[in-house]
């Protein structure tokens, strides 16, 4: 669902907009809404960002974030998981996580879903990497595929059950195959 946003409204204003269910976008100028998640996509979420966190969180070297809004460069976004150094997690004065994101994260994920653009995705990746991201995923369920985005390298697929995924190098100890991935589908 796209809106197009009376030509006053600026991202300081899209931000005091309500939230909505499934989560909206600011990209361009433009409200555009996530479509629902599915099966498959809340399947590989629901498992896939515990599964970082187990190996990166303990160490406090990073932590992984679900649906978590970032708004950055013009844009706010909402990637399916958005993974932050741990110095980069803003905080409140009392130490605890922040509820407002105003940083690109280091690693963003997204999974695609059956009504989903696969080029807005890839220009939110896109964003990401321009805005110090070091590492994007696109995620796709129906092709069984996962797309590395690197900044300053060529896109990669990841499309063979036995090829390890590659993680920044901040989760180096992060391991997990495309088979791996998606043989939470099956479960």
């Amino acid at each position: 669902m796209v809106q197009t946003p009376p030509k006053s409204l600026a991202l300081e204003e899209f931000l005091q907009l309500p939230e909505t269910e499934p989560a909206s976008e600011y990209i361009d100028g433009v409200i555009i809404q996530k479509p629902m998640p599915q099966g498959e996509h809340s399947a590989i979420q629901t498992e896939l960002a515990p599964a970082i966190n187990r190996v990166i969180k303990p160490k406090q070297v990073a932590r992984a974030f679900t649906e978590l809004r970032c708004t950055f460069g013009g844009r706010s976004t909402v990637p399916d998981i958005a993974v932050f150094l741990w110095s980069r997690i803003p905080r409140k004065e009392n130490g605890g996580v922040s509820n407002v994101f105003s940083v690109a994260p280091d690693w963003a994920i997204e999974i695609l879903s059956p009504d989903q653009s696969q080029t807005k995705v890839t220009k939110n990746i896109l964003h990401c990497l321009k805005h110090g991201t070091q590492m994007g995923w696109l995620i796709d369920p129906d092709e069984q595929s996962v797309f590395v985005y690197l900044p300053h390298h060529p896109t990669a697929v990841y499309d063979e059950l036995g090829m390890r995924l590659p993680a920044p190098e901040f989760a180096k100890d992060f391991n997990l195959t495309v088979e791996e991935l998606f043989d939470w589908l099956m479960e």
